[in-house]
């Protein structure tokens, strides 16, 4: 049974620590291994090295936009791509763990569950732009 009182502040701490994570991703990316770097190891897999700065710039604004609560569960849906992306290119011929030489994809594929639990269960408590409930629209519609 799902306890209606404390789901929307378990949504919230989910979407909060989905955002912080992409963040430190993007962080990563920009100071560590920078724009140039980052772009030079898309490349490196055979990706676009433009599609770089693509990713985080999506990070970063996804990122915010989780934290902040600014249409959570579309946003949450938005970033799966990168994650399926980088099992499919990097991550996913690493085998399972992530602790295997060059990460495996156990990690970008329990983000991706938390992604779709987050979209799912809903935006939680405090967000600043809650995600529009697009349901009754399509209701409206087909009335």
């Amino acid at each position: 049974m799902t306890d209606l009182r404390t789901a929307p502040y378990a949504a919230f701490l989910l979407r909060l620590s989905l955002g912080i994570m992409f963040l430190a991703h993007a962080a990563v990316k920009l100071f560590v291994f920078t724009p140039a770097g980052t772009a030079q190891f898309f490349g490196s897999v055979g990706l676009p090295p433009s599609l770089a700065y693509l990713v985080m710039a999506a990070e970063v604004v996804g990122a915010a936009a989780l934290i902040v609560g600014v249409w959570p569960r579309v946003v949450a849906l938005g970033l799966t791509p990168i994650l399926f992306g980088a099992i499919a290119t990097v991550h996913g011929a690493n085998g399972w763990l992530f602790t295997n030489p060059n990460g495996g994809w156990e990690y970008p594929a329990f983000w991706i569950v938390g992604l779709v639990a987050l979209a799912l269960v809903g935006d939680g408590v405090w967000a600043a732009l809650p995600t529009p409930d697009f349901s009754r629209a399509v209701r409206l519609r087909t009335a």
